[in-house]
């Protein structure tokens, strides 16, 4: 071993390893550095992979060639579309993964992977020479070089774990934390502050008695996250169950309050607004009687629950006297408790779309460490720094998705230009071009891309064309086939929809709310045919046209919108300007934008308190 390698990758966790295996596919000789061998990809919450947003993510991941959505499939125990009574651009897929085997598939990728190689141990010190990181030091005493690091510490960074007022240093629960990293970036000039998040006790399964729980089984349908037609859920599926917190369990919760520490002072960082501990709701939500808990199963043959809207850093008795109110929870024993940690992350404005910091070449952050939270979002930032990397050290230009072309283009510009002020999670309401960035279309988004980078290998890219030609001959068919009343009105009726006093094409009857393709089908033998010749994945492709035709008219006034304010992103203002010396700016504006020097005037524009009239100003001094 000569210990010299393109990139170094710190941290083998969701960021880590979608980061390292993305640059190893793309031919950068890579080393993955990870404390325990034995936890790559752990899931250090809750079991389970997208929801509302974070879905979307993972499906992007998947179109241009990631592997998270390929674990996820072939892990899953229970798979689910949220929002289904929404519209599409609000469907989420969220799966729950049997831990043990999603650790077990993602160390089988990375083992299996080409260029990759793992190295077990704790990084302690970065190695810089003439502004650029070229390697890393290691609590073993090994130096070790290369042209890129990727930092992916998640939550080890001097992380401390809380349970009442007993303090453990750790960055998960049996595993130490880290040290020394934080302390040289900030003597780099670094800003770094520090966050929070928690985790519910885990359960055993065979003391909760489920007669008093509500069950919610998952879909047994086609939805999966990814788009290979050969990747599938290869696990026995299980149900999750539902169960109310009351007042009993708020009177308990709310005796132990004062040995909280989130509200004793014990904990001072930034806790996460969307997932809430249990003290938090109490005290935030004081006027609900209940709130609802969600069991799920760790895995298919293991017997730990968790529960889901738990969190807890409370006293372990407290913790143990408020569960046992819960409805078939009374004799529920604990393998585990609650607990909170905190742990370091480091301004993203620090950063620039690509992922690399701005004081130091060739050094990038990504996931926890950025101040976000979830795995799909660490994963995300994982995989654009990976091929960011790779770019810096191979040469190209840099990889960088807009906000029109993905949830993770949103993510990423949210962080580089707004920066956060709590864990940031993604919702669907964070993306103004949400019709665009569907769930069903990721491929269509993104796939091209990842073939052009050589992430999409050619099995996958001849997939995804097929699949568009398919969609094609179907939307031709449904625009061009004519349908006259006397063979279709009668059916018209059974579904409550107006009769036709003329003929008309398939596809304004897709148009209206009482129908769909299928249905139609069954009246038109035409379309049975055309439908039954598409290949395996007919059902993926009818629901994409179906969506396609359905909401043309949302989708065309999105794009146009889009393209309107895409024009902004291409007028470049990076080191162009003395903002300083810009009286005619309010000096909020000055301030913000010598701190982000943002590339575009489009990403000036979303500046938390950038004007309207300083974007005119900016635009004015650009001769535009």
């Amino acid at each position: 071993m000569d210990f010299n390698y393109d990139i170094i990758v710190i941290g083998a966790g969701h960021a880590g390893c979608e980061a390292a295996t993305t640059a190893a596919n793309l031919g950068s000789k890579t080393l993955l550095i990870t404390m325990d061998m034995n936890k790559i990809a752990q899931m250090s919450c809750n079991p389970a992979i997208g929801g509302i947003a974070k879905g979307q993510i993972v499906r992007e991941i998947d179109a241009l060639g990631g592997q998270m959505g390929i674990v996820t499939d072939r892990t899953a125990i229970q798979f689910r579309m949220l929002n289904r009574s929404k519209g599409p651009a609000m469907w989420s897929p969220r799966s729950q993964s049997d831990r043990m085997q999603f650790i077990h598939e993602w160390t089988k990728i990375v083992s299996n992977t080409d260029n990759l190689y793992i190295w077990q141990d704790t990084v302690t010190k970065f190695i810089f020479k003439n502004g650029a990181v070229v390697g890393i030091k290691t609590a073993l005493g090994v130096e070790m070089h290369a042209k890129a690091v990727i930092l992916t510490a998640g939550t080890f960074l001097t992380g401390l774990m809380h349970v009442g007022t007993t303090q453990i240093a750790g960055g998960r629960v049996s595993e130490p934390a880290s040290y020394g990293i934080t302390e040289q970036l900030k003597e780099m000039g670094f800003t770094t502050d520090r966050m929070k998040t928690g985790t519910p006790m885990r359960i055993d399964e065979r003391s909760i008695d489920f007669s008093k729980l509500t069950e919610q089984p998952g879909d047994i349908d086609f939805h999966k996250f990814s788009y290979l037609k050969e990747v599938k859920r290869e696990l026995p599926q299980r149900s999750c169950w539902i169960t109310f917190t009351n007042e009993k369990t708020h009177e308990i919760l709310n005796q132990g309050l004062e040995f909280s520490p989130l509200y004793n002072g014990q904990i001072q960082s930034i806790g996460p607004r969307y997932c809430p501990s249990i003290e938090t709701k109490i005290v935030t939500f004081a006027d609900k009687t209940s709130h609802q808990l969600f069991l799920e199963p760790e895995g298919v043959h293991s017997t730990e629950w968790y529960i889901n809207g738990f969190s807890s850093s409370l006293p372990l008795q407290t913790q143990i006297e408020a569960v046992h109110t819960v409805p078939g929870l009374e004799n529920v024993q604990l393998f585990r408790p609650g607990y909170a940690i905190e742990y370091d992350f480091f301004d993203p404005t620090q950063l620039t779309h690509t992922l690399e910091t701005k004081r130091i070449k060739n050094l990038f952050f990504a996931g926890q460490v950025n101040g976000t939270t979830g795995y799909e979002e660490a994963a995300g930032q994982g995989m654009i720094a990976g091929i960011n990397a790779h770019i810096n050290i191979h040469g190209g230009k840099e990889f960088v998705l807009h906000r029109n072309e993905a949830y993770i283009g949103v993510l990423i510009d949210d962080l580089v230009t707004k920066g956060v002020d709590e864990p940031y999670r993604m919702f669907t309401s964070r993306a103004e071009y949400r019709i665009l960035l569907r769930q069903d279309n990721a491929d269509e988004r993104l796939t091209e891309k990842g073939y052009n980078l050589g992430l999409v290998d050619k099995n996958r890219f001849e997939q995804y064309k097929n699949k568009r030609e398919e969609m094609n001959s179907l939307m031709d068919f449904l625009k061009n086939k004519s349908i006259k009343p006397n063979d279709i009105n009668a059916f018209l009726a059974s579904k409550n929809s107006s009769e036709l006093s003329h003929g008309c094409k398939l596809a304004d009857l897709v148009l209206r709310p009482q129908l769909d393709i299928y249905s139609l089908a069954k009246a038109v033998p035409s379309l049975k045919n055309k439908i039954e010749n598409i290949s395996e994945i007919r059902e993926e492709i009818v629901e994409a046209v179906e969506i396609i035709l359905k909401y043309a008219g949302y989708i065309d006034r999105e794009k146009m919108i889009a393209e309107k304010l895409h024009r902004l992103e291409n007028i470049q203002i990076k080191d162009k300007l003395d903002y300083e010396n810009i009286l005619s700016l309010s000096t909020e504006a000055r301030q913000k934008l010598k701190k982000i020097n943002p590339e575009t005037i489009g990403q000036a524009s979303r500046i938390p308190g950038i004007s309207p009239s300083d974007v005119n100003i900016l635009l004015v001094m650009m001769g535009r």
